[in-house]
């Protein structure tokens, strides 16, 4: 049994500089829709979370989108985007990080930003400290995420990742092998989830 049932898609609400980062996050939507799976985004219609939320629709899935109050008419054109089945509003961002990573059981980061940076990352030290073994997945799209990669390398190396394997994510570089990635990492761990196996494979 597929102990996956919904995928956290952090992004930033800028498009980015090339076009891939939209068709790719247009392309996360669509598969995380055909996998039977809930897309649990920002509640964005702009940038790559305006993409991802587009595709996941038009393949008709499942759509969860949580947003602080604060930034709904910056994010959100100050309104319900039309295309979720769940609308979230929170008071502030920690609300918002908390409720998505209780709705999510995997995470992936799309190119973004200091923001989409801030939440992968506090998703990777939750991990670390022992908190979840939920699989986590950079879309190295261009490779994008390739200095942050670097970056955790030089980190182990120079003493200061001590577990090291708990923090490094799956490292994926098509947007359509995403979704097969988490459901392998799910599959291997056996009925209790895809904790174990995730980890250990890191």
């Amino acid at each position: 049994m597929n102990s996956v049932r919904s995928v956290c898609v952090y992004c930033g609400s800028s498009p980015g500089s090339s076009s891939a980062y939209p068709e790719a996050a247009k392309t996360l939507g669509r598969t995380i829709a055909e996998a039977g799976l809930t897309l649990v985004y920002g509640a964005g219609t702009r940038g790559i979370m305006g993409a991802v939320a587009e595709g996941a629709a038009q393949a008709g899935g499942k759509i969860t989108g949580i947003i602080p109050r604060f930034l709904i008419r910056k994010e959100a054109d100050g309104v319900k985007p039309p295309d979720l089945d769940e609308f979230i509003v929170t008071e502030d961002m920690h609300t918002r990080k908390h409720t998505m990573y209780e709705k999510s059981d995997s995470f992936v980061a799309m190119p973004g930003g200091i923001g989409t940076l801030e939440e992968i990352i506090e998703i990777m030290t939750w991990a670390q400290l022992g908190r979840h073994k939920k699989p986590i997945v950079l879309a190295n799209i261009n490779g994008f995420w390739d200095p942050l990669l670097s970056l955790l390398d030089h980190m182990s190396a120079e003493g200061f990742l001590h577990s090291s394997h708990l923090v490094r994510p799956i490292v994926v570089e098509r947007a359509e092998d995403i979704v097969p990635a988490i459901l392998a990492a799910a599959s291997e761990a056996g009925p209790n989830g895809a904790d174990e196996a995730v980890i250990s494979k890191l």
